[in-house]
């Protein structure tokens, strides 16, 4: 199954470098990421996984890998479609050079196969390069506009990430020496690794955790590692800012996952969950806070991810397999929440040539698709039902009042804050009109088809949960609670 994967980019890269319209190159990249969601499903409703590949085993499909390839897929599919109007509106108020549309497409299709591949990878250093490869095309993507700020972004977003990738690559030598150890034969195949994980030495494998931590939260934003995140979701473009919020950062909880997993089975489990939840609520905290300042649409969504990356990370530090569970649940719609507002605010940013909120004046008459996009959104984001996020902040707060009432009250009281943030902006831009005539901007179907098919899945996902659906995260969840 896995070479499918490799050939559907392979071709996706082929066909686009032959292209020679923009209407070509869309269809390519449309097509790759419904073929990428149809594979993976394919997979997940046949069963018989963890399905494992090549001879060494250095690729395997499992319920977590698939859950998140389909969700990537998803948000990439709509991007693609986002961006049949949109790349054009970017030439036409030349923030993107022509000549750049087949630059675009390559990178956006090269990024989709790499965060795919490193989903996929049974071997940790796999995970470790295609994550990196995941930093260069997404920082192309980020540089691509008429900016010098777009370049000094994606120079920041490189930098800092590859830096502390650097801290996990000295984590997964760490991880092979333990496994040398303790196995009698270093590898560094995840499941190899979870399988002897409860012999590890607890201090060494403490401290491989540690490392890969490092790697993994700066690639998902986790304070203090997130100083490149408002930077690189502000300044790109709006189509890009979701991919990057809702699947390429996925990549870095993917990563803590998994390393948890392992160094979970291990006597350190206590003090790698404490370590977990203390980043976790540094994270929102900075991110609420921050929020209540933000003048700049843009800017305000790339701290809420920061805030949900932060809140997903204290739920897996719970470890139970409900709260992974709801973790998982949480992800997914937290995904699809920040799609749909980037999406949004790439649409007013057409009509205001700025996501400044002072600018925005008469936006729900002007341009009302994207102004209730982005109400659904920061409700769905603030917890309301029946919205998505709703059942997976209550059951995750749930389980951490069973923990910790403390802990609940600041985790509670933080959330407040980040959902007021977020309305009190929506509120002044929404409610900010003017009595002169503004000319509505014309905005291609293209670019609102995904956001009602967004607004459509959140309350969906809010509403009924098929057992199939829940069945499968709940095996997802229990391999990495109890690292089977």
């Amino acid at each position: 199954m896995i070479i499918y994967y490799f050939l559907a980019g392979a071709v996706a890269l082929l066909l686009t470098a032959f292209a020679r319209s923009h209407r070509v190159m869309n269809s390519v990249s449309v097509v790759h990421a419904a073929s990428v969601f149809g594979l993976t499903a394919y997979s997940a409703i046949a069963g018989g996984l963890p399905a494992f590949y090549t001879e060494e085993r250095y690729f395997f499909i499992d319920n977590l890998a698939s859950f998140e390839v389909m969700l990537s897929s998803i948000v990439f599919f709509l991007a693609a479609v986002y961006s049949s109007g949109y790349v054009e509106s970017l030439v036409k108020v030349k923030e993107l050079d022509r000549k750049y549309v087949k630059a675009f497409y390559t990178a956006f299709n090269a990024l989709l196969s790499a965060t795919v591949l490193a989903f996929f990878s049974n071997n940790m250093a796999l995970l470790w390069i295609f994550v990196e490869l995941t930093t260069l095309f997404s920082a192309f993507l980020i540089a691509i506009l008429n900016s010098r700020e777009n370049i000094d972004a994606a120079l920041k977003y490189i930098l800092l990430t590859s830096t502390a990738m650097l801290f996990s690559f000295a984590g997964l030598i760490l991880m092979f020496m333990l496994s040398q150890g303790s196995l009698g034969e270093g590898s560094l195949n995840w499941d190899v690794l979870v399988a002897g994980a409860s012999s590890f030495p607890a201090q060494l494998a403490a401290l491989s955790f540690a490392f890969m931590f490092i790697g993994f939260a700066a690639k998902s934003g986790i304070v203090p590692f997130h100083l490149w995140l408002p930077d690189a979701y502000s300044r790109s473009p709006s189509a890009v800012s979701a991919i990057l919020s809702a699947a390429v950062s996925n990549i870095g909880i993917y990563g803590i996952l998994r390393a948890y997993a392992i160094a979970g089975q291990t006597g350190a489990a206590g003090l790698i969950s404490g370590m977990m939840m203390a980043f976790g609520v540094l994270s929102v905290a900075v991110a609420v806070f921050s929020m209540l300042r933000q003048d700049s649409l843009k800017r305000l969504i790339s701290f809420s991810s920061i805030e949900n990356g932060g809140f997903a990370l204290a739920g897996t530090a719970i470890g139970t397999p409900v709260a992974v569970f709801w973790v998982l649940f949480y992800i997914a719609a937290q995904s699809l929440c920040k799609a749909l507002m980037f999406f949004s605010a790439g649409i007013l940013h057409m009509q205001y040539e700025s996501t400044r909120a002072h600018k925005m004046i008469n936006a729900l008459a002007l341009q009302p698709a994207a102004s209730w996009g982005l109400v659904i959104g920061a409700a769905a984001l603030a917890g309301m039902p029946p919205f998505a996020m709703f059942l997976p902040k209550l059951f995750v707060l749930s389980e951490l009042a069973s923990a910790s009432g403390a802990l609940l009250l600041v985790m509670a009281g933080l959330l407040l804050i980040g959902a007021s943030a977020l309305a009190l902006f929506l509120v002044r831009t929404m409610t900010r009109t003017a009595g002169e005539s503004v000319v509505s901007v014309a905005v291609p179907a293209g670019m609102k088809l995904p956001l009602f098919m967004l607004t459509i899945m959140i309350v969906l996902a809010g509403l009924f949960v098929p057992e199939a659906v829940s069945d499968f995260l709940m095996n997802a969840a229990a391999a990495i609670a109890r690292g089977e």
